[in-house]
């Protein structure tokens, strides 16, 4: 073995063994997240965005890669992405979503829905295990923006104040208004 063939070897080595230990999103349909949480509830947290959404890719590479936000996620939430420009059919129980063309561009029923008609993207949404929008979120969120948000919902803190009461109440963190 020569001293190429040893770098690669070692390269490959360090890169998988950093990769491994690192926790990812994992990310479920709409469907399946409200299964669950009828039978083991949770909040959903629904990330709507669309393919040509600059923010949003920047979401997924910088807020939603944070291993902290990650085993958040999937230890207390049911996290769903969701296209809001997804043409496939979305069952739910008895009723389907579907795309609504609407000229040069549509947009997903379920997107209308979860954003509140707002259709801005990213927006973060958040559904009970009833399938009630609890709130809707629009605007790219950092990692520190999307922890307090987390620990908002997470602490069910939602129940009793607004977003605005309890970021003001967290002043020690220096967080942005989202």
């Amino acid at each position: 073995m020569n001293f190429k063939h040893i770098y690669i070897v070692l390269t490959g080595l360090l890169l998988f063994s950093g990769l491994r230990g690192q926790e990812v999103v994992k990310w479920y349909s709409i469907a399946e997240a409200l299964e669950l949480s009828a039978k083991e509830p949770r909040i959903l947290v629904i990330d709507v965005y669309t393919d040509w959404c600059g923010w949003c890719k920047r979401m997924d590479a910088a807020t939603f890669s944070n291993e902290e936000i990650a085993a958040t996620l999937n230890k207390d939430f049911y996290p769903v992405k969701l296209n809001a420009e997804g043409k496939e059919d979305i069952v739910i129980g008895d009723k389907t979503y579907k795309f609504v063309d609407n000229g040069r561009k549509g947009y997903h029923e379920l997107a209308a829905i979860v954003t509140k008609g707002r259709l801005s993207y990213p927006t973060i949404s958040c559904v009970d295990e009833k399938g009630r929008v609890l709130n809707a979120y629009p605007g790219y969120k950092d990692a520190a923006q999307f922890k307090l948000f987390l620990a908002y919902f997470n602490e069910d803190a939602f129940k009793t104040q607004t977003w605005e009461e309890y970021r003001d109440g967290n002043k020690e963190i220096t967080v942005p208004d989202i």
